[in-house]
């Protein structure tokens, strides 16, 4: 189980329709679709398509329009956006996103942060930034932290320039170091913060695993994960796979398979029967992550067991991870053929 959920909202009428061929309606059917929505339901598809792609002007006529609308509507419609965004490249949000980050409702703010996932440029990092440290509001804070992570770990893999991601680094650890700050936001910071090699990481998340503070001890979980320092915290990970705290599981179990530790099998194969069934898809995503023979027949046999349940999703999920899995180990049909 992951701390906290976001909003789904679901598009089905949506989905349907973005199968066809369709022209973007000009700026006023957008308009008048966009007013004729609501918080209880969803817009029709004429909104979908005519807010992909604004142009500035167009951005100016529609945000007298945006500000007559309900403030639940507004972030609602930002998250369906987002849902649509993510599995239709063709569509371009990121203006209508923008003008979110503007919105006087938390709640949108918040929402146009996930909006704008795609965007990777250094000025939406320092927008973020500004967002994580200055926002009147403690969920915005957490969330422009929380995705300033992404941007940390470009700047270590080379994809942005890390004499800039650096500043997001030190921004982050600030944030978690100050104590003044509300919790959700510092552990977010610290989060985010883990995705770098700063000399700081292991400290940091040292302080957080052993605070009083239950949501910091989780999130220094996640971060050992993340950090990707097999040897510090393997200990820590494997042993906090048989805590009697779900979300302590949780985190521990993704983490054992970011940090690839193979003493963690035995104890992963035990998750696959836990209660919590987040838990349980943590476990299998780890072992696909892990590989090697003995994660192979604990995911085979496994899959054996589901699919005489007849349980699609997870059959699913369980048979990407072999497949992750037997790459990393030969191909699966070199350990099949052994005795």
């Amino acid at each position: 189980m992951t701390p906290d959920q976001k909003g789904i909202y679901t598009v089905e009428p949506f989905e349907t329709e973005i199968r066809e061929t369709r022209t973007k309606p000009d700026l006023q059917t957008t308009l008048r679709a966009l007013q004729g929505g609501s918080a209880t339901s969803m817009p029709s598809a004429d909104v979908y398509y005519g807010l992909s792609d604004l142009m500035a002007a167009e951005i100016k006529t529609m945000r007298d329009v945006w500000q007559t609308l309900d403030a639940p509507y507004r972030a609602k419609l930002l998250r369906a956006l987002t849902e649509t965004s993510e599995t239709n490249y063709e569509f371009n949000y990121q203006a209508v996103g923008e003008l979110g980050l503007q919105d006087q409702a938390p709640d949108v703010r918040r929402a146009a942060i996930e909006l704008l996932w795609e965007d990777e440029s250094l000025e939406h990092m320092r927008r973020l930034m500004t967002l994580a440290q200055r926002d009147a509001s403690d969920e915005v804070r957490a969330a422009a932290a929380s995705d300033l992570g992404r941007f940390i770990l470009a700047g270590e893999l080379g994809d942005l320039p890390e004499t800039e991601t650096a500043q997001a680094q030190e921004a982050m650890l600030r944030l978690y170091n100050d104590v003044g700050v509300p919790v959700e936001v510092r552990r977010r910071a610290l989060e985010a913060f883990s995705n770098s090699s700063h000399d700081g990481v292991t400290a940091a998340i040292r302080k957080a695993y052993r605070s009083a503070d239950h949501s910091l001890q989780v999130s220094a979980i996640f971060a050992m994960g993340r950090s990707c320092d097999h040897e510090e915290w393997e200990d820590a990970v494997i042993s906090e796979l048989e805590s009697d705290d779900d979300e302590k599981r949780y985190e521990a179990a993704r983490a054992a398979g970011e940090l690839a530790l193979l003493d963690a099998v035995p104890r992963l194969a035990r998750l696959l029967v836990d209660d919590d069934r987040e838990i349980q898809e943590a476990a299998v995503w780890s072992l696909g992550e892990i590989g090697g023979k003995e994660a192979l027949r604990v995911l085979t046999a496994f899959l054996e067991v589901v699919e005489a349940r007849d349980d699609d999703e997870m059959i699913q999920f369980i048979e990407d991870a072999i497949s992750t899995a037997s790459m990393a180990d030969g191909g699966i049909l070199g350990w099949y053929g052994e005795s």
